[in-house]
């Protein structure tokens, strides 16, 4: 897999995340917890994409 193509793939997972995230706030059933291991993920996801794009 070539770095383009990975980060390709990683700012999509982003974009789903940031999606699931906005859908479990306006969800009243959604348990907070749920929203911050989803929004970590991200933040994750976001940290690794500054990575590859600044090494």
């Amino acid at each position: 897999m070539t770095l383009s193509s990975h980060l390709q793939e990683l700012r999509k997972k982003h974009q789903n995340l940031s999606r699931q995230v906005e859908d479990a706030q306006k969800s009243p059933g959604i348990d907070d917890l749920q929203i911050t291991a989803l929004k970590k993920e991200k933040l994750k996801l976001k940290e690794e994409i500054e990575r590859l794009t600044h090494a």
